[in-house]
């Protein structure tokens, strides 16, 4: 990972508020799990979170469906929020280009470069290693969201 990750403040804004729906992978229903916590923090800003998380299909997170896999969600979907370890980065990246989501976001130390430039080369935006929660709230304060 040699590859510096410096994103410019107004690709990460654009990206904050041109998204409406959000598909949260790995999202949890505990409340002291960052995923838990960013997918309500989302849901206050007015995004709509749909969890995935095979193990939690079926059941509702914070009033939504959790899903199987991105294929499960059957709706448009603007980001992929990436709360998994970077070994499994890459499927979900296949899944999003399928489901021809706009953005993949990968969370705080979650980082696969190959699987982002095949996200980059079918047209999506990719952000690595960046949490939208402290995105937010850093751009909100800089008065640039």
């Amino acid at each position: 990972m040699t590859k510096d990750l410096r994103y410019p403040d107004a690709l990460i804004a654009d990206v904050l508020r041109s998204v409406k729906t959000i598909a949260l992978v790995g999202a949890s229903p505990k409340p002291d799990r960052p995923s838990h916590e960013v997918m309500k923090f989302l849901q206050a800003l007015n995004y709509r979170v749909i969890p995935v998380n095979p193990g939690l299909a079926g059941q509702v997170v914070l009033g939504e469906m959790a899903r199987e896999s991105l294929l499960a969600i059957g709706e448009p979907v603007d980001m992929v929020d990436i709360f998994r370890r970077p070994e499994a980065v890459a499927p979900i990246v296949d899944q999003a280009i399928a489901i021809k989501a706009k953005v993949v976001w990968m969370q705080l130390g979650v980082r696969d470069d190959a699987a982002a430039a095949k996200a980059q080369a079918a047209g999506l935006i990719v952000i690595m290693d960046r949490c939208p929660k402290i995105e937010t709230a850093r751009l909100t304060a800089a008065g640039l969201l």
